[in-house]
């Protein structure tokens, strides 16, 4: 049996689920990352947003901002002690229509008419390499970004019972959309050891790109995920 953890971006599964991760790991149980938006795009790829955003975390392009995210997150996996998957599937602030256009300036949007089949493309790749033993744990969408809800449309169509996790750190900002969203799942609490929150600490810090963006600064973060582990005194799951 194998959990996979379905992260629509390269940090979404551990910065929200990094702590049950490490935990999972130090029980011998296999854990592996699927990351969905995980494709390397080509240097000039992406419009307005996409360089501003490439200015915030310090790249010059989009090839070198997807490369550098993935080795960011083999870091962290390799803290968690977790296999990595990427899927050949562009971030959102990459993808195109026919004429070259971007399809997102806004990721938190509805998906675009453009990609009416998107979900079930990402539903087919996901299930070429699932097995029926398979735990899978998805994302809920906290937040409405354009590939999260994507993500969480595929993961339903694979017809099979999931976990979800609630995404940090959309999870601080929208707060209300948590009880919307999981009114029909009954929760799962799971403890977590000292030594599991001290390596999903461990892993969030090798997003270093992403840090300020996210959170401000290390030690915002730092302050952000210590509270909210207190606060839970574990790592809620729904299904």
């Amino acid at each position: 049996m194998r959990w996979i953890y379905l992260s629509p971006h390269l940090d979404d599964a551990v910065l929200s689920c990094g702590g049950l991760i490490a935990q999972q790991r130090m029980h011998g149980l296999h854990v592996e990352v699927w990351t969905i938006f995980a494709a390397v795009p080509s240097p000039e790829r992406g419009g307005l947003l996409a360089r501003y955003l490439h200015m915030r975390w310090g790249f010059e392009n989009a090839q070198q901002a997807v490369e550098a995210r993935r080795e960011e997150d083999q870091q962290a996996l390799s803290i968690l002690q977790a296999q990595a998957r990427y899927f050949p599937f562009l971030d959102c602030i990459y993808r195109q229509d026919s004429e070259g256009q971007p399809l997102y300036e806004n990721i938190f949007s509805p998906p675009h008419p453009a990609e009416a089949d998107l979900a079930e493309r990402i539903a087919l790749a996901l299930g070429e390499h699932l097995r029926e033993e398979d735990v899978v744990v998805a994302p809920l969408a906290i937040g409405e970004h354009v590939d999260h809800v994507l993500v969480r449309q595929a993961a339903r169509r694979l017809g099979r019972p999931l976990w979800n996790y609630a995404e940090v750190p959309y999870l601080f900002k929208s707060p209300q959309e948590i009880e919307q969203k999981t009114r029909s799942l009954q929760s799962g609490l799971f403890p977590l050891s000292f030594w599991g929150k001290k390596a999903w600490l461990s892993a969030c810090s090798a997003y270093r790109s992403q840090i300020a963006e996210l959170f401000g600064d290390e030690e915002a973060m730092q302050r952000t995920l210590q509270e909210y582990m207190a606060r839970e005194n574990g790592l809620r799951l729904w299904k």
